[in-house]
């Protein structure tokens, strides 16, 4: 089996979400259990591919396995066989946070770094994995280059971020394992959008950035109009949480080669039918009719081609 690493990048607020809430957002988005990190499900990406795909049947089936048929007996229904492709989850990477200075920075953290890590390690097409990630002090915050557009240095006590209402002081020198991740990311992005990851890229405390992902999302109210009326109808009034625009979150895809008798592929080309080419447009999760989920799928091996040419 060979695996791949990929990137999802929102180009719109993204809403994936699990249904009615009892807390305060009616329609909060899908978090893991076990730590609340924001992710996109396997399952939803793995569907809106196959749409995507859908004109080639016959490849389309060998990749993502054969469709019960419209007609056929309610219920599941067994196949012939199954699909090369198996979807992971996309976890949140970098969350783009409002900044006082350079509009927004793309905020990660050690623990958001260190998974992707993980996924990273031994796949093809994104290169050697970046180097580990050090614990990092509360309330602090390192930057790749000093340079950065989101960094103020004429502050007492050196320079400063400044993150929605957080005061982060920056370490006072170059973050060169920061640096690395940045290189190792832009990669999968186009080239004129590279220096934008470089310059924006902040890394905080796993505790500040738990605080973000609950505290930073959009949140929007919305409202239910009466077709008789014209007006809002009685008790349809909800907020919906979503992922902000730029958001950065990863996966990793894997294939087998195809079981499809009428389709022979190899596992890398059921990932390359996958993936596309460079910066795949995809429509996930709901309120696809108001502009949400517009977003683009990257990969390094696509990244790389692009940029060798």
């Amino acid at each position: 089996m060979e695996s791949r690493a990929y990137l999802l990048q929102a180009l719109s607020p993204l809403h994936v979400g699990t249904g009615q809430s009892v807390g305060v957002i009616d329609l909060p988005l899908m978090r893991m259990r076990s730590t609340g990190i924001p992710i996109i499900p396997g399952s939803s990406l793995k569907g809106v591919l196959r749409d995507a795909s859908a004109s080639d049947t016959v490849r389309t089936d060998a990749v993502f396995g054969p469709r019960r048929a419209k007609n056929g007996p309610e219920g599941d229904e067994p196949s012939e066989y199954a699909g090369a492709l198996v979807v992971g989850d996309a976890r949140l990477l970098a969350l783009p946070v409002r900044s006082f200075v350079g509009t927004f920075a793309l905020v990660t953290s050690p623990l958001l770094l260190t998974l992707a890590r993980r996924d990273w390690g031994g796949r093809k097409g994104g290169g050697e994995a970046p180097p580990p990630v050090p614990a990092l002090k509360k309330h602090r915050a390192r930057v790749a280059s000093l340079k950065s557009c989101v960094c103020l240095h004429e502050q007492a006590g050196g320079a400063r971020v400044y993150l929605e209402d957080l005061d982060l002081e920056v370490d006072a020198e170059d973050d060169a394992v920061l640096g690395a991740w940045a290189e190792a990311l832009q990669r999968a992005l186009p080239g004129d959008e590279r220096e934008l990851l470089a310059r924006r890229l902040v890394l905080v405390d796993d505790e500040t950035m738990s605080f973000l992902w609950e505290t930073a999302m959009q949140v929007d109210t919305r409202v239910s109009i009466d077709p008789d009326t014209g007006t809002a109808a009685k008790g349809q009034l909800w907020t919906e949480e979503s992922l902000p625009a730029e958001t950065l979150l990863m996966g990793v895809m894997a294939a087998s080669p195809s079981w499809s008798p009428k389709q022979a592929m190899a596992a890398s080309a059921v990932l390359d039918a996958a993936l596309g080419g460079q910066g795949t447009m995809l429509q996930l999760g709901g309120k696809a009719t108001v502009g949400r989920g517009w977003c683009r799928l990257l990969s390094w091996t696509a990244g790389d081609t692009e940029a060798r040419r």
